[in-house]
């Protein structure tokens, strides 16, 4: 296989399972901060993560708000990945680390998912101040706790909430940090 269809297939692959598993973690997080669960958006990534969670939900309880039969999905998914992708690739990923791997793949996602989402809600109020939609609901409803502490030690200037810029900085940061961004980037 040459090196443009290696690369080719590398980012098909990695797209597929990350958008599945950003699903799957968005429903973790949609029920994690309590959304609204009648909303579009969430009922959208209810009924396309419903398959691999409804038969784990009988075997794996709740645990609070935590769905904890979906992240154990995202879970067994992320090791897939990565075992796939060190089968085609050869990465050389021992058998024994994959679980931790998944682990870190699961934390690089979240960061990269609040990263996405805070830059949304932000171009979103730039372009509609005010203006009621499902998304940018969602998106509050999910990127709220997150802002509220920051909020308190950096209060709005002039009018414009620099909460967001800096979380999504700390999220760059801890992004960067993990190990895995090496091996699977």
């Amino acid at each position: 296989m040459g090196p443009n269809s290696a690369n080719a297939l590398f980012f098909l692959i990695s797209t597929l399972f990350e958008l599945y598993m950003g699903a799957l973690l968005l429903r973790v997080i949609l029920q994690w901060v309590r959304a609204d669960f009648y909303n579009p958006l969430s009922q959208f990534i209810w009924k396309i993560t419903n398959p691999p969670v409804l038969p784990l939900r009988k075997l794996v309880p709740r645990w609070k708000n935590l769905d904890s039969a979906a992240l154990l999905v995202l879970l067994l998914i992320a090791a897939v990945y990565i075992l796939v992708l060190d089968g085609l690739f050869h990465i050389g990923v021992p058998a024994w680390v994959v679980g931790w791997y998944a682990v870190l793949k699961c934390l690089s996602l979240l960061t990269q998912v609040y990263f996405f989402s805070l830059f949304i809600q932000a171009i979103l109020s730039w372009l509609g101040p005010g203006v009621n939609n499902p998304s940018a609901n969602i998106l509050w409803s999910m990127n709220e706790p997150l802002l509220r502490p920051v909020r308190r030690y950096i209060p709005p200037v002039s009018g414009f909430d620099l909460s967001p810029l800096v979380v999504m900085l700390a999220l760059q940061v801890v992004n960067k940090l993990l190990p895995l961004h090496a091996l699977l980037k």
